[in-house]
């Protein structure tokens, strides 16, 4: 029992001895183990806010480009329309001048065909005049039973043109 009994005692200058151990151990693992372990925990902490504030730029990167997107998708859906408005607005004015330039050209065919006819018929009066003047210094002559000389022939076709002119 004396056996067990100095193995379950205890000795004073043992539990000393333990107690330096003790303290010298921790003491090296501070030195030797904690503050790299506590420089690794801070730069591991270090990388993750990091990591943290890279991410939050991106995000506010990508909400700008988007932003930047949408505002140009708007200005380029307004320039489509404001060009189709434009082009709209440019072909009526088109369509509005060639109607135009038709009516002028149907106009100034119209005004030449009046004046043609208003010329055919003018060379139409004037030859039926002289057939008639000439028809009528025939009749003259036969009722007369004598040849008119050309003073009295002129003569007499003035007077008839005059008369005929005003019948009309």
């Amino acid at each position: 029992m004396e056996k067990f009994q100095k193995f379950v005692a205890i000795a004073p200058w043992t539990m000393i001895f333990t107690w330096i151990n003790l303290i010298i151990l921790v003491l090296v693992m501070k030195k030797l183990l904690f503050k790299p372990v506590m420089n690794m925990f801070a730069q591991r902490e270090n990388e993750v806010n990091s990591m943290y504030a890279n991410a939050e730029e991106a995000q506010k990167n990508a909400e700008n480009m988007e932003k930047e997107y949408s505002e140009k998708l708007s200005a380029a859906k307004e320039e489509a329309s404001r060009i189709m408005k434009d082009a709209t607005h440019e072909a009526a004015l088109r369509g509005e001048q060639i109607v135009s330039d038709a009516q002028q050209k149907a106009s100034a065919i119209v005004t030449k065909a009046q004046k043609e006819i208003e010329r055919e018929k003018e060379a139409a009066v004037s030859e039926i005049k002289q057939d008639i003047a000439s028809l009528a210094v025939n009749i003259a002559e036969k009722v007369i039973e004598k040849d008119l000389n050309e003073t009295d022939h002129e003569r007499l076709l003035e007077e008839f043109i005059e008369n005929s002119g005003e019948e009309k």
